[in-house]
């Protein structure tokens, strides 16, 4: 028996949308999370290097926005395992037509959607209930030196938060603003 996982390419090229057939019965449910085929399918050289889960306690908390930089750059794939998140995701690539553009959604558990990040993306989310968990599956291991980030209320971002910031991490919280002459990251 398959249970499918069909994609949804969104207006970022390099960022797309994961939705899982959840399969039910009598015993209750069973989700494929995460399938290397259909990741290698969109991302050829994808390997599994590393899966980080995320427990985010009070609803308004803001995560990211988090990169990496060459020769770390990261591609990843981010599920909602319970709770619901607005997942965001910005284009930093050096040269892009959509550069510094932002992507957000919400991921809900119960909807059985994944997104796919590849190089070149920074990525946050905002809690939206209590006790959120999420799943990282990333091809590349955390390399401090090489790690970057935006701040989430940079005016040239812009980006429509669904509620108030209620925390952050003082890691997150010191992330610069954005220079007009910032030219992006190259992949």
């Amino acid at each position: 028996m398959t249970y499918p996982i069909s994609t949804e390419r969104t207006f970022l090229d390099g960022v797309v949308l994961l939705r899982r057939e959840r399969h039910r019965d009598h015993r209750g449910s069973l989700d494929r999370i995460f399938d290397v085929d259909i990741v290698q399918s969109l991302v050829p050289d994808f390997s599994v290097a590393q899966v980080n889960h995320t427990v985010t306690l009070r609803r308004g908390t803001v995560r990211g926005l988090h990169f990496q930089v060459q020769p770390y750059s990261d591609v990843r794939v981010v599920t909602c395992q319970r709770g619901r998140v607005f997942d965001v995701v910005v284009d930093i690539r050096r040269g892009s037509s959509t550069f510094l553009e932002w992507y957000g959604m919400e991921l809900d558990c119960n909807d059985s959607v994944s997104l796919l990040l590849n190089r070149g993306f920074a990525h946050g989310f905002q809690a939206l209930s209590d006790d959120c968990e999420m799943l990282y599956v990333h091809g590349e291991r955390y390399h401090q030196e090489a790690e970057g980030g935006l701040h989430v209320a940079d005016p040239i971002l812009n980006i429509s938060w669904p509620e108030p910031v209620a925390t952050m991490s003082s890691r997150d919280q010191t992330h610069p603003m954005l220079d007009r002459n910032w030219l992006g990251i190259d992949v």
